[in-house]
């Protein structure tokens, strides 16, 4: 019988469903993925089926080990990565979950915030967290949903419900209930959790009436998470890491040196900064968060968290219909006219780093008749590359205090394919851009952690000198138009802050 030598990643992310199976060289060699419908109940709100996700993730990881010579038995561990702060309350008795999941992106809890800062409350609650009063977080979606959900506050203090994020989640389904656990990179994520005591807060949880039998317990990244149940794939298999998903992104770009940093490409655009031990508080409405705790020993990031990237693409293809995938947008960019004056501010559900501002719309600027798809096409992308600039020019102030920013940007995600993108990303910069020869970067790092665990990864070091540059795009742009273009970009943000396209927005 074959030996366990690989590990299966685990991937839930906001549009898809995935699992990846590394070898003991950290090298994919079996993949599966679903996509996952995105559920809009009103505007502003997002939601998630999570019985499709626990459905999707039993096929994938099956998918999967299938295609793996050998199958489960070539399985040495699980490493699980999320999406973070997407909420979810289930019954500790049946499982049964009471709500849809509540996505990171939802602003339904955009007043209760407003309220939060109105109060006083969000200095204390950065100094906490590190985290800004903002509805991207799980706290006050959890406080909606004890609040919204019929019985559920009674129940909750009855000590008869639980509490997740997603890894929480699907840890709880994947070892039959048995295992109620986080790790501490997704509970940095939750606006309940001391980032310097390292544990929950009672202070805010107090604040946001939430009872404490609700919450998970906290372990390092790499830690013993329990095993599968032996009915799902026909074995226990070992449960060896969590990480939300832009700290294994870190840990998948080997940014393990303070001052390192990386950018992420998907739904969302997520640019963190590793500042080593430290935990530097940020005065330009950056992120404090945890990079990853190893050993028991907690490593620090500033972030930078943009809400829509990949997200304007496939509005462009699913909401107006004027692309048939996102691999024609490439073509379409460079197709554009030379004029660069169309200006697309992607403030779907608000905007992100270092904004915050919920209240934002998207628009479109500089329209006129001569301007087709493939200008608005280029305006998402470019609108991709701007809300960089602007989280790299806020972690520039930030990051001084602590480490030199470095001369290089690694990047990763779905849409680092795309060659223009990544040119057009090094240009606005002013910096240049590597891509690694592994993209899918945060299944790689959850696999890393758990192998980390087993030991079949060795050290961190170890893991750094096994990556890989496939790529590095250099900057080309002069400097007066690089500046002619952030002015462009800036104008239009102003436009769209505040709530200037509601109706009772500024007049």
């Amino acid at each position: 019988m074959a030996s366990p030598d690989h590990i299966l990643a685990i991937d839930q992310g906001t549009t898809s469903t995935r699992a990846i199976v590394f070898d003991a060289d950290g090298q994919p060699v079996a993949t599966a993925q679903r996509e996952l419908p995105q559920i809009y109940p009103r505007p502003g709100w997002v939601e998630h089926d999570p019985e499709e996700i626990w459905r999707a993730t039993r096929g994938v990881c099956g998918g999967a080990a299938a295609d793996l010579e050998g199958g489960w038995a070539r399985i040495a561990a699980i490493g699980i990565t999320n999406q973070r702060e997407t909420t979810l309350l289930w019954e500790r008795s049946s499982g049964a979950v009471l709500h849809n999941a509540i996505v990171w992106q939802d602003r339904r809890t955009a007043d209760h915030c407003r309220d939060l800062i109105a109060t006083g409350a969000a200095e204390d609650i950065t100094a906490r967290t590190g985290l800004v009063v903002d509805p991207y977080f799980s706290a006050s979606k959890l406080t909606w949903l004890l609040d919204n959900v019929t019985g559920a506050r009674a129940a909750a203090e009855r000590g008869e419900l639980a509490f997740g994020t997603i890894d929480c989640f699907l840890l709880w389904r994947l070892t039959g209930g048995r295992v109620h656990a986080t790790d501490a990179t997704n509970a940095s994520r939750t606006m309940l959790f001391d980032i310097h005591r390292q544990d929950w807060d009672d202070d805010l949880l107090a604040l946001f009436r939430i009872p404490r039998e609700l919450l998970p317990s906290v372990r390092d990244s790499a830690d013993d998470f329990g095993a599968s149940d032996a009915a799902l794939f026909g074995r226990a298999v070992p449960i060896t890491a969590l990480a939300g998903d832009q700290q294994a992104a870190t840990v998948g770009q080997a940014c393990f040196e303070p001052g390192m940093i990386k950018s992420t490409y998907g739904t969302g655009c997520f640019v963190t900064l590793n500042t080593g031990e430290v935990a530097v508080h940020s005065t330009n409405r950056m992120l404090t968060t945890v990079a990853y705790r190893l050993d028991g020993r907690t490593t620090y990031a500033l972030e930078g968290s943009i809400f829509v990237a990949g997200a304007a693409v496939q509005w462009l293809r699913d909401g107006l219909g004027v692309i048939g995938s996102a691999a024609e947008t490439e073509a379409l960019a460079a197709a554009a006219s030379g004029a660069d004056e169309v200006v697309m501010v992607p403030a779907f559900t608000g905007l992100g780093a270092p904004h915050w501002d919920a209240d934002a719309r998207g628009a479109l600027f500089g329209l006129t008749f001569d301007t087709g798809v493939a200008d608005i096409v280029r305006a998402a992308l470019d609108a991709i590359c701007h809300q960089t600039g602007d989280l790299m020019r806020a972690l520039g102030a930030d990051g001084a205090a602590a480490r030199t920013l470095p001369a290089v940007l690694r990047v990763d995600g779905g849409m680092v394919v795309n060659d223009w993108l990544m040119q057009r990303l090094a240009d606005i910069l002013g910096l240049p851009v590597e891509r690694p020869e592994i993209l899918e970067t945060t299944s790689l790092g959850a696999a890393t952690l758990a192998g980390y665990h087993i030991g079949m990864y060795g050290s961190l070091a170890d893991v750094a000198g096994r990556w890989r540059r496939q790529r590095r795009f250099e900057p080309a742009m002069d400097a007066n138009q690089r500046a002619r273009h952030n002015k462009l970009w800036r104008a239009a943000v102003q436009r769209v802050g505040s709530g200037a396209f509601k109706p009772n927005g500024p007049d």
